[in-house]
């Protein structure tokens, strides 16, 4: 048998704590305390009178919501007025991200139009108009006075501010309402307030359908249009806008001059993985067909009849799941897993205005009690990612993967040829999950590939930019995507989509799995897809890292002159890990290529959608132990060197790619959850080199002291094409740390 240089694993045992070097920072404030106050005090008199009309039943337990713009030098989570607001009785139950341009900057810089955040703050009425009252008289050693120089705006939020989407005409509408409340005060009490609220407007919800996720709760509400406005001003609504539909499921191209008479032998074979479990959530899979061999389908709870649109649908995607995109002229691949086949749709999308939020509770459901390896989601709401909100499906599927145990894949959608002015073309919900794998479609699974022209483009939510993570072949009109058909198993069916696409990544994801069985975990194969794709120079908002490896060998087997190693670990909060790179004790020849990535998991705050993400990872590249920098003070070197070796930029120009200015500016990319970046360097300036890893927390947007830690999975390859035993030396030189990860099941890898 052929030499086969499998990756190496446990590169954690490497790893290794480290100081940190941080230090605080001196803050120069925009306005002096006597600005800001003269500034603030006839805005906070205007709120207090808009809360004091307010309806008294349109103000739970007598609560009402303001809003505290902040000064854009003051968006850090370090920055957030939690003393101030705390001393008149106030709480922060929210944010999201705002454009504006601040009165003014420090240091007498002249100000310009940036993303800022806005702050959603509540209390009793009586603490915004005492809090009015006793502004004039506040002096700066006030407890939390001096945070008044960080607030820009104080502003009251009109209910028409709260409404999006609404039709107007004054048929009786079903319309997703979103709430400032977590899931125990509103099961104790503010639902039925909010109930005893619509009732005076002769409305009857029962709110059967509901979701919770970090402060915010998803309702479902019917009404005439001509009462949305009064809905609106119940003082806990943050959003209402008309109840979105799930996606059409017709092919992303119409394709008509295929002869679909081909047939097919389906593989004599068992799974190659049985202990693998994987979950696809779609319109179902008729209980006679070839495919159930390896497919058991299942009913939703509370599904309708099965319908034949959907079924299609189901067997497509399962279809694609199993086998890829089939060529007639080769034998079907041996299916790498069994598959549980959920039927959650039982209707046209376009019948039941109730059905986004039925199908994803038959989605958490499933979720909440069984425990899957991989899930599929090719289906989702008609609705584009939205900067300043998170939609309930994302909300809830981010929580479910948030523990980093599940890969989910999911697709982006096929509104990429809509309008781009008003972002009609942006990727749709839940495509913008930061824990799920999110996945695009190309135009053919050759060399020379592009973006499928319908498949949805990015930017995603920031963080969360990078969507769609990456692309795989999903069919076009000269290239259709090839599927077992769902009336006779046997023959062809030609179509196209991301629908297709997402679950011939997974097919990839779970041949990882199949092969390698528990030694790698999820957050590692997620990690590795990424990092083995295949890059094009092509918009990285429209393929996103690039396309999905071709082959399991590209991922799983190096060449003699490249080294890739992966590690699986944990990190405490604001703690630093040193992660160095395994090399030769010998200099490296000629030029090097260094490529790497980490994903991992977090918490989420989708009451905080710009700063959704729980956890941050800052990553310092240092290419060699013996160079330090010079220490400066005030631009001066002091002849002192720096304590840790010099650094150098390592994801900068990934970054400058997918981030605006402003976002660099302030440091969002660091919340992103998945890194990925390549860099060249001459062999000589490498010298032990090493990633420094610092985790950083926050909650609700701010400072997050509590103890805890989170997994990471990191993959490093290093390709020297003059080292051409580069592979073994490292092997020989870790061998007692770095073990080879061989296959659990001796079969061919290619696919």
């Amino acid at each position: 048998m052929a030499k086969r240089n499998f990756l190496l694993g446990k590169g954690e045992r490497l790893t290794e704590p480290v100081q940190g070097t941080s230090g605080p920072v001196n803050k120069i404030a925009p306005y002096t305390f006597s600005e800001a106050k003269q500034r603030l005090q006839p805005m906070i008199e205007t709120v207090a009178k808009e809360v004091e009309q307010l309806p008294a039943d349109a103000c739970p337990d007598d609560l009402a919501v303001a809003s505290i713009t902040l000064n854009p030098e003051y968006i850090a989570k370090s920055y957030y007025p939690t003393d101030l607001l705390r001393s008149v009785g106030l709480e922060t139950i929210g944010s999201r991200n705002r454009h504006m341009k601040p009165e003014k900057k420090s240091r007498g810089r002249e100000p310009e139009e940036t993303i800022t955040t806005e702050l959603f703050v509540i209390g009793k009425r009586p603490s915004f108009i005492q809090w009015a009252n006793q502004f004039g008289s506040l002096e700066e050693s006030n407890p939390g006075a001096e945070q008044i120089v960080a607030i820009e705006q104080i502003a009251f939020p009109k209910s028409g501010e709260k409404i999006k989407s609404i039709d107007t005409n004054n048929k009786r509408k079903v319309y997703e309402v979103v709430l400032h409340v977590d899931e125990e005060y509103g099961e104790k009490k503010y639902l039925e307030l909010f109930k005893n609220y619509l009732t005076k407007f002769d409305l009857k919800p029962d709110f059967k359908h509901r979701f919770y996720a970090g402060g915010l709760c998803f309702l479902e509400i019917e009404a005439p249009a001509e009462l949305i406005s009064e809905i609106a001003q119940f003082s806990l609504v943050r959003v209402i806008r008309t109840m979105p539909s799930l996606r059409l499921l017709d092919p992303a191209t119409r394709i008509t001059d295929m002869d679909n008479s081909i047939e097919v032998d389906l593989p004599d074979e068992d799974a190659v993985n049985p202990d693998i479990n994987v979950a696809i959530f779609d319109g179902g899979i008729p209980e006679d067909h070839p495919i159930c061999r390896w497919v058991t389908p299942i009913d939703g709870m509370g599904v309708g009849p099965s319908h034949p649109k959907l079924l299609k649908h189901g067997v497509g995607v399962t279809s694609a799941f199993l086998f890829g995109h089939i060529d007639p002229r080769k034998p079907l691949p041996q299916p790498y897993a069994y598959v549980d086949h959920y039927r959650v749709l039982d209707i046209d999308p376009t019948a039941n205005p109730r059905e986004l939020y039925e199908v994803l509770e038959r989605i958490d459901n499933v979720l909440t009690t069984k425990k899957y390896d991989f899930i599929n989601l090719s289906i989702g709401p008609a609705i584009p990612v939205e900067d300043d909100d998170v939609h309930a499906w994302t909300a809830v599927l981010d929580d479910h993967l948030s523990k980093g145990t599940l890969l989910a894949t999911i697709a982006v959608g096929n509104e990429g040829e809509k309008d781009p002015s008003i972002g009609a073309n942006r990727v749709q919900v839940p495509g913008d999950c930061v824990n799920g794998l999110c996945i695009g479609a190309c135009d053919t699974p050759e060399s020379k590939w592009q973006k499928a022209s319908y498949s949805s483009v990015g930017p995603g939510r920031s963080p969360g930019l990078v969507k769609p993570d990456l692309v795989e072949f999903g069919g076009s009109i000269d290239r259709p995507f090839l599927t077992l058909d769902s009336e006779n198993g046997l023959r062809l069916s030609p179509t196209s989509g991301t629908s297709f696409s997402t679950p011939s990544t997974m097919r990839m994801g779970v041949g990882v799995k199949a092969h390698f069985g528990n030694s790698l975990n999820a957050l590692a194969i997620r990690t590795l897809l990424v990092h083995c794709c295949e890059r094009a120079d092509l918009p990285e908002f429209e393929v996103g890292w690039g396309r999905v490896a071709r082959v399991l060998d590209e991922v799983v087997i190096c060449d003699d002159h490249v080294m890739r190693v992966v590690y699986q670990g944990t990190i405490s909060a604001s703690k630093y890990v040193r992660v160095p790179i395994p090399l030769p004790s010998s200099t490296l020849d000629g030029m090097v290529k260094v490529k790497a990535t980490i994903c991992y998991a977090t918490s989420v705050d989708p009451h905080h959608p710009g700063n959704y993400t729980r956890s941050g990872l800052e990553i310092v590249f240092r290419p060699n132990k013996d160079v330090h920098a010079d220490v400066k003070v005030d631009g001066k070197k002091t002849g002192q060197k720096s304590f840790h070796p010099q650094s150098k930029p390592f994801f900068a120009k990934t970054q400058k790619q997918y981030a605006t200015e402003e976002e660099l500016r302030r440091d969002a990319w660091k919340w992103e959850n998945c890194l990925h970046g390549e860099n060249r360097f001459r062999g000589t300036s490498l010298n032990d080199p090493v990633f420094d890893i610092h985790y950083n927390a926050r909650l609700a947007g701010h400072n997050d002291t509590s103890k805890q830690e989170i997994n990471y999975a990191m993959v490093i390859t290093v390709e020297a094409p003059k080292v051409k035993d580069l592979y073994d030396q490292v092997l020989r030189k870790y061998a007692t740390q770095l073990e080879q990860l061989l296959p659990v099941i001796d079969i061919p890898l290619k696919v």
